[in-house]
C-alpha cells in the first residue's frame, strides 16, 4: 500500500469551515442521515448515530470496524507526530486502506475527489476507468511506478468512496483485492462493518478525522490526543510506518 504521511496541499485544503457542529438540531441530523441513506447500501459503512451496539467492533477513533477472519489490522503512523494516519486491513495477497474525512453538510465530495484522483494518476502515466462497485461509483486504476532497469510497471488499485452525514470514507484496494472479486470479498465485508464517528467538532471539509490506537474493551485510551492540525491526506502516494495487529 501507498498511504501514510502526506503534507497538506494548499489546493486541497478547503477554506470554507464546517460550522454546523454545535448548531445541528435533531431534525437537520435526521435529514442528513436520510439523504445519505438514499445513496448508500442497506449495510455499512454506517454513521455512529444509526448504530446501537459497537461492542464487537475495534474502536479506532473516527473509524470502528470488524476485521475479517484471517486478516491483519495495520495502522499507518506519521513518524513526525506519532499520529495514526490510516487504517489498513490486509492478508497475504491484498489489502484495503481506509481513511475518514469531514464533508460539507450540504453536499458530498466524492465526485470531486474522484476527478482529482483521476487527474493525478493519469498525469503520472497511469490509467483510470470508472465503474460501479458495491458502494457506488469507483475508480479502477493502474498506478505507474518505476520498475527494474528503468522500466515503468503498473500496480492495480481500486479507489472507492462512501458518504454519510458530514463525513466521507475513502477506501483503496490493492494487490489481489484490486483484480480479483473473490479476493476482494473479505475486504468488502470489512467495509460493510465500518461505523464512522465524525464527532460534533467544527471541521473544514476534507479534514481527516482523527484516528487512535485500538484499546481493549475494558481499557481507556491513555492518549486522547487533540485532533487540531491534522493533515488532509486525500492524496495517497506516500506511506508511513505500520503497527500490525493479527486478527
Amino acid at each position: 500500500m501507498m498511504f501514510g504521511r502526506k503534507k497538506k496541499n494548499a489546493a486541497d485544503q478547503a477554506t470554507e469551515p464546517d460550522t454546523t457542529a454545535d448548531g445541528v438540531d435533531a431534525a437537520d441530523a435526521a435529514a442528513d442521515r436520510s439523504a445519505a441513506d438514499q445513496d448508500s447500501p442497506a449495510q455499512g459503512p454506517r454513521d455512529i448515530a444509526d448504530v446501537t451496539d459497537t461492542d464487537s467492533l475495534v474502536d479506532l477513533g473516527s473509524i470502528l470496524l470488524a476485521p475479517a477472519q484471517g486478516t491483519e489490522l495495520r495502522l499507518e503512523v506519521d513518524q513526525g507526530t506519532n499520529e495514526v494516519t490510516a487504517v489498513q486491513i490486509a492478508d497475504d495477497d491484498g489489502a484495503v486502506q481506509v481513511q475518514a474525512f469531514a464533508a460539507p453538510r450540504s453536499s458530498g465530495i466524492w465526485d470531486d475527489i474522484r476527478e482529482e484522483i483521476a487527474v493525478q494518476i493519469t498525469g503520472n502515466g497511469g490509467t483510470v476507468e470508472e465503474a460501479k462497485g458495491p458502494f457506488g461509483t469507483e475508480l479502477l486504476t493502474r498506478l505507474a511506478q518505476p520498475g527494474p532497469q528503468g522500466r515503468t510497471v503498473f500496480a492495480p488499485a481500486i479507489f472507492s468512496g462512501a458518504e454519510g452525514p458530514r463525513w466521507f470514507l475513502r477506501a483503496v484496494y490493492s494487490g489481489a483485492a484490486a483484480i480479483d472479486a473473490s479476493a476482494r470479498a473479505r475486504f468488502d465485508e470489512v467495509m460493510r462493518s465500518i461505523v464512522v464517528s465524525r464527532g460534533e467538532e467544527p471541521r473544514a471539509p476534507r479534514e481527516m478525522l482523527p484516528l487512535q490506537m485500538p484499546t481493549a474493551p475494558s481499557a481507556q485510551d491513555p492518549a486522547d490526543e487533540d485532533a487540531d492540525g491534522r493533515v488532509d491526506d486525500l492524496k495517497p502516494f506516500e506511506r508511513g510506518p505500520e503497527i500490525t495487529e493479527v486478527r
